[in-house]
């Protein structure tokens, strides 16, 4: 798994996974958990990976669409 994207707010990790899903490109998110314990004030960010297979044509899918990718 490679990391794609690092982002704080939840809308564009959701937004990304819908583009994601929408070419046949699994991805999983990570530090979810940790997000929530915070209490919602955006100092933990979490982390949109894919299959280090997938991750060149999910980063295309990413560009295409000026989403900041947060690195």
């Amino acid at each position: 798994m490679k990391e794609l994207l690092r982002s704080t707010d939840p809308t564009i990790i959701a937004f990304a996974s819908a583009l994601l899903e929408g070419e046949d490109i699994d991805c999983f998110q990570i530090d979810v958990n940790m997000s929530i314990l915070e209490g919602g004030i955006g100092i933990f960010p979490r982390r949109l990976m894919v299959r280090t297979g997938d991750h060149d044509a999910a980063l295309r899918v990413m560009q295409d669409n000026d989403i900041d990718l947060g690195y």
